[in-house]
């Protein structure tokens, strides 16, 4: 029986790598170990899968006696989502929450929020000046904000809202760059040793975002109106098969959980898009004469059904994926993984999402950004994952490719934007995410005149 390769570092080394230089660390490791290794990180030891077939017999057995998808491998998360979050369920509960959470995130509900994103996106470019120089990660974490406050906490202004988008947005800075990252690897830091502390200033933060969304909880039970199309509605409404709803405790940590996976995510992969939409131009122009050509410049509905647009933001999901890993799943009984039978209970295995999308054998010449690979094969779910599998799939990964795409589309057609400097945009580790190290210096040249549908 062949034994799971491990890389000879330390421990804690190897835990310092994966924090500071998490790209290398995987790299590295896939070149001396190959398709499955064994990640020691201070006390914690993971067998990291990147083979799509291996990914497969994984999560189509996690909610089984073989496999499963325990809430608790994530209690890092404990301090930013709370002890309630879908995230942190496991089992049956798991899977009741994700069934009476699930519903407004798919199929016509969906619509609802196609205008809501184009006139958020107008409404931010509206507010620049030609010629005004820009972080594009800041306009993508305002724009990615503002969806969030309006489509799933129902907030569209006032004094509540506008102090959420503040506090919301200073709460997860807090853990943007590799060192602050260490706050959620070792959660002792985040703790209130006095005014001095991260934690003091974390206990603050968490204290009013709390008491502001308590309120609005408090507020919109009080008037509970069928008709509204925001997420925190429908959620108030949810019953399970028992008829029970979710607690206001349970609703706020749920909002929070689809604050951060929802905010995170789409706020850099869409960052990165104009990134490498301006990188290479070609590519700009192709999406913008796929949009004209279609007369979808003013339809966000048909924004989404385009597939060379889909194809760039696949793209741009496949290349740096926002999300390196999996969720981790326990092994209860023994699993062949490849050439590997693992047969140790409690063995925890995760999958790679970085290293599987930069296999040379489903992606030829991985490191190019070529869109054109989405419009030339389809992959299968275990070989293209950016929204992670299985039982822990990300509830909102179809509003967040909804966004994606009619927030690049409506960009790249409606305005005309500049790269500030050929320098290439590297990647960074984000808290738990993969975002871009100094954001993307971009130039706001001014609105686009665009044809109209009766004129293409």
């Amino acid at each position: 029986m062949k034994t799971v390769p491990t890389p000879k570092t330390s421990p804690y080394l190897q835990l310092l790598n994966w924090i500071f230089r998490p790209l290398e660390y995987m790299e590295a490791n896939f070149q001396r170990c190959g398709d499955l290794f064994l990640a020691r990180w201070g006390m914690l030891e993971w067998i990291l899968v990147s083979h799509p077939d291996a990914l497969k017999t994984i999560l189509t057995q996690d909610s089984g006696d073989v496999v499963s998808a325990p809430g608790e491998v994530s209690a890092i998360l404990k301090p930013l989502l709370g002890d309630n979050s879908v995230i942190l369920q496991s089992g049956d509960k798991h899977r009741q929450r994700r069934k009476l959470i699930m519903p407004p995130f798919h199929g016509e509900r969906l619509k609802v929020y196609a205008d809501l994103i184009q006139n958020i996106t107008r409404s931010l470019m509206g507010e620049m000046r030609d010629g005004q120089t820009f972080q594009a990660r800041d306009l993508t974490q305002k724009l990615a904000m503002r969806v969030i406050l309006q489509a799933v906490f129902g907030l569209h202004e006032g004094d509540r809202y506008r102090r959420l988008e503040t506090l919301l947005a200073e709460r997860l800075d807090m853990l943007s760059s590799p060192i602050a990252s260490t706050l959620i690897f070792f959660p002792a830091l985040q703790r209130n040793y006095g005014a001095w502390s991260p934690g003091a200033k974390i206990a603050q933060q968490s204290q009013e975002i709390d008491s502001l969304l308590y309120a609005e909880i408090k507020a919109r039970r009080a008037s509970l109106d069928p008709t509204r199309k925001d997420i925190l509605s429908l959620l108030l409404l949810a019953k399970d098969d028992a008829g029970n709803g979710l607690t206001d405790e349970e609703l706020r940590d749920e909002l929070m959980t689809l604050l951060v996976a929802g905010h995170e995510t789409t706020a850099t992969a869409l960052a990165w898009s104009l990134y490498w939409t301006h990188h290479h131009p070609q590519i700009k122009e192709k999406v913008r004469q796929e949009i004209e050509a279609d007369g979808a410049i003013d339809n966000a509905i048909a924004l989404t059904k385009l597939p060379y647009l889909e194809a760039v933001c696949n793209e741009t999901l496949r290349i740096y994926p926002v999300a390196m890993l999996t969720f981790g799943r326990m092994i209860h009984q023994p699993i062949t993984l490849l050439d590997y039978t693992l047969d140790e209970p409690g063995r925890l295995l995760v999958g790679c999402i970085y290293l599987l999308h930069r296999r040379e054998d489903l992606y030829p010449q991985p490191q190019e950004f070529r869109p054109e690979r989405f419009l030339e094969r389809q992959y299968s779910a275990y070989e293209f994952m950016p929204f992670g599998g299985g039982a822990r799939r990300c509830i909102g990964y179809a509003l967040a490719m909804y966004e994606l795409k009619i927030a690049l589309g409506t960009l790249l057609t409606h305005y005309d934007l500049e790269m500030a400097s050929d320098r290439p945009v590297r990647p960074e580790r984000r808290g738990l995410t993969l975002g871009m190290k100094g954001g993307v210096e971009m130039v706001f040249k001014g609105k686009r005149s665009v044809p109209t549908p009766a004129m293409v």
